[in-house]
């Protein structure tokens, strides 16, 4: 399946969009917005505010959430670089991953081990 396709099939139904920029200080920014998945390797981010213009213009790598209504479906981020054209803003995918959080583990289940993800991911091929 293309990446169009597959991104655009893992957006959650019902799922509110929001735009995530790091400012040149380092202060997170995040904002909500309308993205769409479009042609075969970019999210389309609408109506942007001056902040984010301006942290994508210093150099801002982007982060792209689509939050599902229903805390037990997963939550899509796509990570990417970004360019302003006008009032919109193309994002190039690096990384995609439907994410929730998992049950929780059972004590008997043990510690988890350093740097294991006690998440639900999967991981979205981008080539």
């Amino acid at each position: 399946m293309e990446l169009a396709a597959t991104l655009a099939a893992a957006v959650p139904v019902g799922a509110s969009a929001y735009l995530l920029t790091v400012a040149p200080d380092g202060r997170p920014h995040a904002t909500p917005t309308t993205a769409v998945v479009r042609g075969a390797s970019s999210v389309v981010v609408s109506g942007l505010g001056r902040r984010t213009r301006a942290n994508v213009e210093a150099g801002s790598t982007v982060a792209v959430l689509w939050s599902p209504p229903d805390s037990d479906d997963h939550t899509l981020i796509v990570d990417g670089t970004a360019v302003v054209h006008d009032d919109t803003l193309v994002v190039r995918p690096t990384r995609a991953v439907l994410h929730r959080q998992a049950p929780e583990r059972p004590a008997a289940a043990g510690p988890v081990a350093d740097g294991a993800c006690t998440a639900d991911c999967v991981e979205i091929a981008l080539a």
